[in-house]
């Protein structure tokens, strides 16, 4: 069977000046390249390809850390020089997978770049495309520079509504977050480790660590180690294993966890919309864009987003310059199907992904159909969904005062805790109780109530 491969156009409607850490390929057009679905065949093929920015620098330090910005060359958040291999590299990869399908050559009508308003995305970009479009003939305008500039396009961050997530402004999303940290799972968690997250609160100096605020100080750790700077005496190698833990748990608990499908409507799946409508598009007959590849340059976030939607997050953190891959092929019959790659090993050729409920070469149709669950129809509107609990009552009881959370729920909190909870709520207000619950469900009472002025 041989088999004709159409990239994703990506954003048809997305004009280059329009808009934790990825760079998104995207191509379109028809193409050649050596690859093949079995061997001995050649297809023509568009690619959507998404992939995180290299090795960076911590974005911050916790209070006590030795290492504070003036420590890092460039600051917090920047690309390291490892960062910008790692991007080279994959740029040098990409051009050995689709060389045939992408010309030797730049051309301006064959890849739009577009990143987020991030120095270390926006340098990932750029590092990605010398190893991808290294300079040869009439483009070559320095002998001794094996390089030429290649647009890569960004918005401000406050209008970015495809590549950052969390995306912000959405009241509906913040509610599923406070019910998220309600659940059974959540609170679970929180108590397994509440002695971790207590002691590195006592050793870093930070005034609020939660199991999402934990995330920043194994984020600083690991950045510190991979800089070879020194440990302090408390990061024991358990230490970064607990923290790393609540780290991807993290990841769970923005886009999974709790009522996973609508989180899925009201972040990834509006990449994932535009994803889906434009390989749609890709694959009309009439098609006759010249774009074939679509660059987009973001974080871990994103690619977490995108594949939690898509019900593939290994929950896992995406390791610096993994890559995400979509692929359309053309079969003999006329029809299409879509393959998703993951490149997260740079040990290994990529892993081959499937959507539930399809094969790894899904019919296009079924993939339409199968995401369709994931895709807003209207973001607006649906994020603009009201609590239905009032104000004035308590989330953990009903609005007479009757206690109507699950046991199941209430389970890890010992049964003090649980009742401190409720009485919170009662003389402080379902606003207070917000503000408390973390910390009664750690095990510290007297620290929950003397945030409303009184003590046990």
């Amino acid at each position: 069977m041989t088999n004709t491969y159409h990239a994703a156009s990506w954003f048809s409607s997305l004009s280059p000046d329009d808009n934790r850490d990825i760079c998104l390929f995207f191509s379109q057009m028809m193409g050649i390249w050596a690859c093949s679905r079995e061997s001995g065949t050649s297809f023509s093929s568009d690619l959507l390809k998404l992939y995180r920015h290299g090795d960076r620098s911590p974005v911050k330090a916790y209070p006590t850390d030795r290492y504070q910005e003036s420590s890092w060359p460039q600051g917090f958040g920047q690309l390291s020089q490892e960062g910008m291999r790692q991007h080279f590299e994959l740029g040098q990869v990409l051009r050995k997978r689709y060389q045939g399908f992408l010309n030797d050559t730049y051309d301006r009508h064959e890849i739009s770049v577009r990143s987020t308003d991030y120095d270390r995305t926006l340098m990932s970009a750029e590092a990605n495309l010398a190893g991808l479009y290294p300079p040869n003939g009439s483009q070559v305008f320095n002998p001794s520079l094996e390089w030429q500039p290649i647009p890569v396009h960004t918005v401000p961050l406050d209008e970015e509504r495809f590549l950052s997530f969390p995306i912000p402004g959405c009241p509906r999303y913040k509610i599923l977050m406070i019910e998220t940290e309600r659940t059974e799972k959540y609170l679970n968690m929180t108590f397994q480790y509440k002695d971790l997250i207590a002691m590195v609160r006592e050793k870093t100096g930070l005034t609020n660590t939660t199991i999402e605020t934990v995330w920043s100080v194994h984020d600083t750790l690991f950045c510190e180690a991979r800089h070879n700077k020194t440990a302090p005496d408390w990061v024991t190698p358990e230490i970064m294993d607990d923290l790393r833990k609540l780290k991807d748990f993290g990841f769970e608990i923005l886009f999974e966890v709790y009522k996973h499908q609508e989180k899925s409507c009201l972040q990834g799946g509006v990449l994932l919309g535009s994803i889906v409508n434009n390989i749609s598009e890709s694959a009309r007959p009439d098609s006759n864009r010249r774009l074939k590849m679509m660059m987009l340059s973001a974080h871990d976030t994103t690619i977490v987003a995108l594949q939690s939607s898509l019900s593939i997050f290994n929950g896992k953190q995406p390791p610096y310059a993994s890559c995400h891959i979509f692929e359309l092929y053309q079969e003999d019959n006329g029809s299409f199907t879509v393959a998703m790659f993951y490149r997260n090993d740079t040990t290994r050729a990529p892993y081959q992904l499937a959507i539930p409920s399809c094969d790894l070469f899904c019919p296009l149709e079924d993939f339409v159909r199968l995401t369709k669950p994931s895709i807003p129809e209207d973001w607006d509107k649906e994020c603009m969904v009201e609590s239905p609990t009032k104000d004035t009552e308590c989330p953990w009881t009903g609005g007479d005062g009757r206690h109507e959370a699950s046991s199941a729920v209430m389970r890890p909190i010992p049964e003090k805790l649980a009742g401190a909870l409720e009485w919170v709520c009662h003389e402080g207000g379902a606003q207070a109780l917000e503000s408390v619950a973390v910390s009664a469900a750690f095990g510290e009472l007297s620290l929950a109530l003397e945030s409303l002025g009184e003590r046990v």
